[in-house]
């Protein structure tokens, strides 16, 4: 499942569509969400460099983590590190984010502690102008793939890192104005839901045409909660989550799908959800009042019925009677009258009714009910 959102990211948009965009969620409760970042981030970066994706290039936001830790990471995945100026970009927001250590050098308080300018970097001094933000990612990303019809990724390691400084209408703007931009391929981020109101949530979740929620393993009670010797709890819980997917299709359907997830030293690695707990078949079967399933007595008991269109085994032709007749129908109806209307020349004691009434008092016969009166 989570292969399923990497190749939807791969692929990208289509002409005259929003990019296809993926929030994270994840909480206190399982706090897995830079894993699955790193996960998401590393995969469609193998697919960038084997030219599998729609994007040429990647545009990394870090607000949370210095661009080192990424080249590391990215390294430790087998990428070549003297291949990243040719597609990878990072707008460094963690560094200085809100022009401290700027103001401080200018001073003279500190000496130059600033990471040297790089190709691959640039340092963002205010995150609190989204609008200058955007357009600082717009032309990083194409400084990667030009201003054609190339397409780059838009990746942002902490959606909540920017509402610390920010407004939602801000940052809703801000993913809105990517998701349209003609050269975004795709854009996902990393949202830790428990710190946001749900109003807030609900606008992320909104925008995204995927969403990935992890939750614990085992959610703790509150007796749980407040009980310090459940050790075996908070070891299972410790690195394993599930995962949840909501994909929105381009059709209108929404696919939902689970999945378990387990943090390794290599990294992050799911697994399909064992059959035991059944929650994917139990979670997609609508709710309903009557049995849509047959038991195997009634699948017999339904095969013996004979419908009134098959054959009855009486080994004569089956005739279909269509409202139509034949003309030899007809003929042999005409001769079948004529010969009954000479046998009732030959006879006229037979063949014929005469019905006489009891007394004039007696209503002839019509369309009325004549009980219509009864109370009954």
């Amino acid at each position: 499942m989570a292969e399923l959102i990497c190749r939807a990211l791969r692929d990208g948009a289509l002409d005259g569509e929003h990019a296809p965009a993926l929030t994270i969620k994840d909480s206190i409760d399982s706090p897995f969400g830079p894993h699955v970042f790193n996960h998401v981030l590393a995969q469609l970066s193998a697919n960038i460099l084997s030219a599998k994706s729609q994007s040429q290039g990647l545009v990394l936001v870090a607000s949370t983590r210095s661009p080192s830790f990424y080249f590391d990471l990215l390294k430790g995945r087998g990428t070549d590190v003297a291949s990243f100026p040719k597609w990878l970009r990072v707008l460094d927001c963690y560094t200085d984010p809100l022009g401290w250590k700027v103001r401080l050098m200018e001073c003279g308080s500190i000496s130059n502690r600033l990471p040297e300018a790089s190709n691959t970097v640039r340092l963002c001094n205010d995150v609190r102008d989204l609008d200058k933000l955007s357009l600082s990612v717009i032309e990083l990303g194409r400084e990667l793939v030009g201003q054609g019809k190339g397409r780059f990724s838009v990746a942002i390691d902490s959606a909540t890192e920017m509402l610390r400084h920010a407004s939602i209408s801000s940052l809703a703007a801000l993913l809105s104005n990517l998701r349209s931009h003609d050269q975004v391929s795709c854009a996902f981020w990393l949202l830790h839901s428990d710190l946001h109101e749900v109003r807030v949530t609900a606008a992320l979740e909104y925008m995204s045409s995927m969403l990935a929620n992890i939750e614990p393993m085992a959610r703790p009670t509150n007796v749980q909660r407040c009980n310090s010797d459940n050790l075996s709890l908070l070891e299972q819980n410790s690195n394993k989550g599930k995962f949840h997917a909501r994909l929105k299709r381009r059709n209108g359907r929404v696919r939902l799908m689970s999945e378990e997830f387990c943090i390794e030293p290599s990294g992050i690695k799911f697994t399909a959800v064992s059959s035991d707990d059944g929650m994917i078949t139990q979670s997609l079967v609508p709710k309903v009042q009557f049995n849509l399933q047959l038991s195997e007595e009634e699948r017999i008991e339904r095969a013996k019925v004979v419908l009134p269109f098959e054959h009855q085994g009486t080994g004569k032709p089956i005739e279909i009677y269509d409202g139509r007749q034949s003309f030899d129908q007809i003929n042999m109806e005409s001769s079948s009258g004529s010969a009954e209307k000479l046998q009732t020349n030959q006879d006229p004691g037979k063949g014929e009714i005469i019905y006489f009434r009891d007394s004039d008092d007696e209503m002839p016969d019509s369309d009325e009910d004549p009980d219509d009166d009864l109370d009954i």
